[in-house]
């Protein structure tokens, strides 16, 4: 599920004033 949100983010018109962002995608484990 996280990884199909980030696509959907990605893919939408409010993700059109990101870039040279990179987005972790890694269940949290960045987190910790």
């Amino acid at each position: 599920p996280q990884v199909a949100s980030a696509v959907w983010f990605l893919a939408s018109p409010n993700a059109s004033w990101m870039t040279g962002t990179v987005i972790a995608v890694d269940g949290g484990y960045s987190c910790h």
